[in-house]
């Protein structure tokens, strides 16, 4: 399996075929989704049938570099969650490159995922020419905000759409959080 960005403690790939028990155990794992479209676990069946296969095309539709790549740990080759770079049309958004992860619960408050999201950022706009990182969730998901301001995001506004069916916390909101390519610079030069 081809390697896309190694980290200190995780390897970022692309999925394959073979990943599908893997993505069905985080995708549904309740305490995984709480936050995340119904806010309900996906089945298997849609894990396997629509989610995984959508993965695996983007690798060839969007463009270079940009996707869902599964984040392993490398002292034990665990499956941790994923990562990834995507043009921006989440909900709510209006251009740039949309960050985003899930990772297993077994895995949280261990900086997975500020350090997975940290190596995405710094490849997308050394390697990628990416402009402008972009990032929602919702307003009471306090860790996933966490990890935005660890990689430098600032939060640009909260926003309010309509849901068929709202779950816990709807009634707050969600953030968007954003990075440019100019601003990150700045922070980095004394690096």
């Amino acid at each position: 399996m081809e390697t896309y960005l190694d980290t200190e403690r995780m390897t970022l790939r692309r999925f394959t075929g073979a990943d599908v028990d893997a993505l069905a155990a985080l995708h549904g794992h309740p305490d995984v989704m709480r936050h995340i479209d119904d806010g309900r676990p996906v089945p298997r069946a849609v894990v396997e049938r629509q989610q995984l296969p959508r993965i695996l095309r983007e690798y060839d539709e969007l463009p270079s570099g940009r996707g869902c790549f599964a984040a392993s740990e490398k002292s034990s080759g665990a499956f941790l969650g994923w990562l990834s770079l995507r043009p921006a049309t989440s909900v709510g958004l209006s251009g740039g490159t949309e960050l985003g992860y899930r990772i297993l619960p077994s895995a949280w408050g261990l900086g997975y995922a500020t350090e997975g999201a940290r190596a995405l950022v710094h490849h997308a706009f050394t390697e990628l020419a990416v402009d402008r990182i972009v990032a929602t969730t919702m307003t009471v998901n306090t860790a996933s905000r966490r990890v935005m301001e660890k990689v430098g995001l600032s939060l640009i506004r909260t926003f309010f759409e309509e849901w068929p069916d709202p779950i816990e916390g709807a009634e707050h909101g969600d953030v968007e959080y954003a990075l440019t390519r100019e601003t990150w610079l700045q922070q980095h030069s004394d690096q």
